[in-house]
């Protein structure tokens, strides 16, 4: 079993737990409330990958009803409690890195802490394939922990599963979406408290289509 089958195997399997774990967490709000304002006129198609048990969703939804919401995840524990969460959206099974699939014509793409478990062979890849699926003037919004990559490695949780995290430097994600064609890049940090002794950087970043 490779690193990214192990990773995905962990979180089906504990799906209802991260549910639970994070489902009151509000430290990103005032960043998905800053990408419902910077949506183009007129958006009503959005795309989140990596979609998780739908909390996301149902933040963005019970704000903007009017939109339509799509999400895929590898995980179909996770798109089973993202349906029964956010019966108006669509969810689907997909891995990330397999983005042919979908067609174009997204206002919008949100991705909340997907890219640490990408590897850093395959951020290249999949910014470049967020980019073909946004329309002109889109907004792309991502969301990882900053860091050296050879700060990655397995992650063990309490239950004794393990996920394969990576660390990506922030300058090499900005270039990267300069590389793919996206301008206006908006960084914003926040300090995550992992535990009362063990706090960690987070970046969000809100990139345009040009």
């Amino acid at each position: 079993m490779d690193r990214y089958q192990e990773t995905h195997a962990t979180w089906d399997r504990i799906a209802d737990l991260y549910a639970a774990a994070f489902s009151d967490l509000d430290l990103y709000n005032d960043t998905y409330d800053l990408f419902l304002r910077e949506l183009p006129d007129g958006a009503h198609r959005i795309l989140e990958i990596g979609c998780g048990p739908g909390n996301i969703a149902a933040y963005m939804l019970g704000r903007a009803p009017e939109l339509r919401w799509e999400g895929i995840d590898v995980a179909p524990n996770m798109i089973a409690l993202a349906r029964a969460k956010n019966p108006s959206a669509e969810f689907q099974v997909m891995d990330a890195r397999r983005l042919d699939g979908l067609k174009p014509g997204y206002q919008g793409i949100i991705s909340g802490f997907y890219l640490p478990y990408c590897s850093l062979d395959d951020r290249h890849n999949w910014i470049r394939d967020c980019a073909r699926l946004l329309e002109k003037d889109g907004l792309f919004y991502l969301s990882f922990v900053p860091g050296e990559a050879s700060e990655s490695g397995y992650k063990t949780g309490s239950g004794g599963d393990r996920t394969y995290f990576y660390y990506h430097p922030l300058a090499d994600v900005m270039k990267d979406l300069v590389e793919h064609g996206f301008g206006e890049i908006r960084v914003i940090l926040k300090e995550y408290s992992r535990s009362k002794e063990e706090k960690e950087e987070h970046a969000i970043l809100l990139a345009r289509k040009k």
